[in-house]
């Protein structure tokens, strides 16, 4: 948000530039991310005061000044500088432009301004360091008649700018604070200066004059025969009050009020539309004008929209409205969207006469959920959407009802309109001021803490035992004594709270558990393999949570994680899975020609815990953090494009599946997880065209394969995409985190090798085989490889040959009788259990 400061100032005698008042605010919680400076350039312009004046010896009209800077631009002392203006005089505080200054000075020949440098030389013979300043040397004003002289009690050496600001009389600056959501009260500049008010211990005043304003009328009077309002939907809008001024003349604002617009960067359109958002600038609340006469009936209903109707908002586009978006209408028709934008059919236009100024309360869930479905963000639903003040409205109208006649030469009609279906309620409190004291550190007087909250608008009650502090209702984000004491901490001083030596937490490196241990040296090895990590978004669009819990990848059918108020229709649910993430990430990389990808990615994925048991634990026994909901975390890794680049002595070769298995049984392998099953899927389902699922002692570790065509297609991959999703804390469950690396020396006996062929079904799978014929070829047999697949003569049709090598080896030399034997076993084993028949 914009902050004035010669704005603010009007409600709050700071006395501070625009730095020093930066960071005042930026000290007590509203982060100042920028200043931006307008008016005259004074830099190097600096409070002086005049020591001596002497006649200059060769010029009658000249004066010879020592002017003390108070050690400014390098001066030991007092300085000499030639001066012709009339009205100089020893004693004076005036303003100097030190040598080196620039300066925008009224052209001799009269044809405007041109910038002057101001230099260190001789004038008439006589040596000047500089050229003390009259108000248009300066810019800030069109007297030359003489030098401007300052009050006697400026400062020398001060910066003549900071002189200017602490006197109201500089160049605006403009303040761009970060407002955080639960800070409402600090979007306008009454709740800004509020906060300066208590930090500075000065008063919170309304200005006087043309802006001043008048007493908020009574509910009822004349204007309940001019307009009827109707709420149909109290929860979305709890309170709306409205007046209105008659006899109005629509046309240009005044300068002052034109001036207060520009300086926040707002465009002036009408006397009436700069009143509503001078006063939206003003106290935070967002008002709406509307021609009056163009109302049908003098009807204002506040009512739900079906979805799917068209309407035209101000800024002239139309729009379909989402069902349930709140809207303002009147006896036949639409004419606003509530708490957003209004509508074109209503707008103030100069032939407009009679005004109805709206000033409501809408709930700031209903006004984000419109907002972002609509993609229209305006300063009104960022000021609703954060909560506005319940009880603000009739002042907030009043207020503008009285600019508008000021204005416009209108008049206001008696009373006002308002119609509160929700009456606001006071919260209280308790606050212990021992209970502040252990959360600050540091004891702060109990009139301190009366005082400060006094300032902000907390009514305070109480001693030494307890306070009963009621919550303003422009601060809706203070529930609980820990907020009142946050209040307390930011206008008290983070700067004066002591820093603990000791903490009740222990300070344990986050992830430093045996999973993080294990996930660190997998990445570091994946690494060592070419892969790159990446880091993708956990939050995802339904369509996509939905399309991709798929049971087949994720390994239990339950319906995705959706989040409650999401940001926007792309970030609506919780991953089910790293894969959309590792596609968009290949996707990306693909289409900025990155012909071979290694990627990999750990994070959390998320799920509803099908039949979860009344601890919410799913069938694989992980208990979530809350009940009904699981979560766990997971190793993704993306292989695409050539595995070997061609070359003089090889020929190019693109990724197959056997290269992403390889990287995932040596993981596996590295982390001493035995005994994995592999279960193959040729058939394509809807995420994959073929995969492999993995698992160890009774658990589910993963899942690879190619991704299907479609998906590929719908990520727009240039190549095809192996990618596999490990369950880590399955994998972890089953690692051996105890595992050394022992040296085992080269067996100095000879090894005995032998082939083995059988025939099998087309259907059958290798990887079951090679566990049998580990098993039965114990102890003896040391490696297993399968090195040949055959089809054709010889081998019976819907039948397939495999040829095995098999590795036997002991710390003695066999004798061919052992070896048999084993061999002997492994068939027979084969046979028994997968029907295998010993090719001859």
């Amino acid at each position: 948000m914009y902050l004035s400061i010669n704005w603010l100032s009007e409600y709050v005698e700071h006395g501070l530039s625009a730095d020093a008042l930066a960071d005042l605010l930026t000290r007590s919680g509203l982060e100042v991310e920028g200043v931006e400076r307008g008016g005259p350039a004074l830099d190097g312009v600096v409070v002086g005061r005049v020591v001596d004046v002497r006649p200059h010896p060769d010029a009658d009209r000249l004066q010879v000044c020592d002017v003390d800077l108070g050690g400014v631009a390098g001066a030991d002392g007092p300085v000499q500088i030639v001066c012709g203006a009339p009205n100089v005089a020893a004693g004076q505080a005036v303003p100097v432009a030190t040598v080196g200054t620039v300066l925008d000075l009224p052209a001799r020949d009269g044809s405007g301004v041109e910038l002057v440098t101001i230099k260190k030389g001789k004038i008439r013979g006589q040596v000047s360091n500089g050229m003390i300043c009259a108000e248009d040397e300066l810019g800030i004003g069109t007297d030359h008649d003489g030098i401007l002289v300052l009050d006697g009690d400026a400062v020398v050496g001060q910066p003549f700018a900071d002189y200017l600001a602490e006197h109201g009389r500089g160049g605006d600056a403009v303040l761009d604070v970060n407002v955080t959501p639960n800070r409402p009260d600090a979007t306008s500049h009454v709740g800004v200066a509020r906060d300066v008010a208590a930090l500075l211990d000065k008063p919170l005043r309304r200005p006087a004059g043309l802006r001043s304003a008048p007493p908020v009328p009574g509910v009822g009077g004349a204007v309940a025969d001019l307009v009827s309002v109707e709420i149909d939907v109290p929860d979305a809008c709890p309170r709306f009050v409205g007046m209105v001024v008659e006899n109005v003349t629509v046309g240009e604002s005044p300068e002052w009020l034109k001036e207060r617009l520009v300086s926040v960067g707002l465009r002036p359109i009408s006397n009436v539309v700069d009143v509503t958002n001078f006063v939206m600038l003003e106290t935070g609340q967002p008002l709406h004008a509307y021609d009056l006469d163009r109302l049908e009936g003098g009807r204002v209903r506040v009512v739900a929209a079906e979805g799917g109707e068209a309407f035209t908002t101000l800024d002239g586009v139309e729009r379909k409205l989402p069902a349930g978006t709140v809207m303002v209408a009147d006896g036949e028709r639409f004419v606003g969207v509530a708490g957003v934008m209004g509508g074109a059919d209503s707008e103030v236009t100069e032939a407009t006469t009679t005004v109805f100024i709206e000033g409501a309360m809408w709930e700031p869930s209903q006004i984000r959920r419109t907002a972002k479905a609509l993609g229209l963000q305006t300063d009104a639903s960022y000021r609703f959407e954060r909560g506005a003040d319940p009880t603000g409205q009739p002042f907030a109208v009043a207020r503008a009802a009285d600019l508008v006649a000021q204005t416009g030469g209108g008049v206001v009609v008696d009373g006002r309109i308002d119609e509160n279906p929700r009456p606001y309620a006071p919260r209280t409190v308790r606050l212990r001021p021992a209970r502040v004291a252990r959360v600050l550190g540091v004891e702060v007087p109990v009139e301190d803490i009366a005082r400060l909250l006094t300032a902000i608008g907390f009514g305070v009650e109480g001693g030494e035992s307890g306070l009963e502090v009621t919550v303003p209702p422009f601060r809706p984000d203070v529930e609980r004594e820990v907020d009142v004491i946050e209040e307390v901490a930011r206008l008290w001083g983070y700067d004066r709270l002591p820093t603990p030596t000791t903490t009740a937490v222990p300070l344990v490196p986050a992830g430093d558990t045996p999973s993080a241990r294990l996930l660190a040296r997998s990445l570091r090895r994946l690494a060592a393999l070419g892969f790159r990590e990446t880091y993708t978004n956990s939050l995802v669009s339904r369509p996509t949570a939905e399309a991709f819990a798929d049971a087949a990848w994720t390994g239990a059918a339950a319906p995705p994680v959706e989040t409650l108020n999401p940001i926007s229709q792309e970030m609506a649910a919780l991953r089910p899975s790293l894969l959309p993430g590792l596609l968009a990430v290949a996707s990306y990389n693909q289409a900025r020609g990155a012909g071979s990808l290694r990627l990999m990615e750990s994070g959390h994925v998320y799920r509803k815990a099908a039949g979860a048991d009344e601890n919410g634990a799913d069938r694989n026994g992980a208990g979530g953090v809350v009940d009904g909901y699981h979560e766990h975390r997971a190793l993704a890794l993306g292989m695409s494009g050539a595995a070997v680049l061609d070359a003089w002595d090889r020929p190019a070769r693109e990724t197959d599946v056997y290269d992403l298995k390889g990287v995932v049984v040596d993981l596996l392998a590295d982390l001493g997880i035995t005994g994995v099953t592999e279960t193959p899927r040729p058939a394509p389902d809807a995420l994959t065209a073929y995969a492999l699922v993995l698992e160890a002692g009774g658990r589910r570790l993963g899942v690879l394969g190619r991704v299907s065509d479609a998906v590929a297609d719908a990520a727009d991959l240039q190549a095809p995409l192996f990618a596999a999703e490990l369950d880590w804390d399955a994998v972890v469950a089953l690692a051996d985190r105890d595992a050394v690396v022992a040296y085992e020396p080269i067996s100095r006996h000879p090894v005995v090798e032998r082939d083995l062929a059988v025939v099998v079904p087309e259907a059958q799978p290798a990887g079951p085989l090679l566990e049998t014929i580990r098993r039965a070829g114990r102890p003896l047999l040391q490696d297993v490889r399968l090195f040949d697949l055959y089809r054709g003569e010889g081998v019976e049709a819907g039948h397939k040959s495999l040829a095995f090598a098999l590795r036997f080896g002991a710390d003695r030399t066999l004798r061919d009788k052992e070896v048999d034997g084993r061999v002997r076993r492994v068939v027979k084993a084969l046979g028994a259990e997968h029907g295998a028949e010993l090719r001859g």
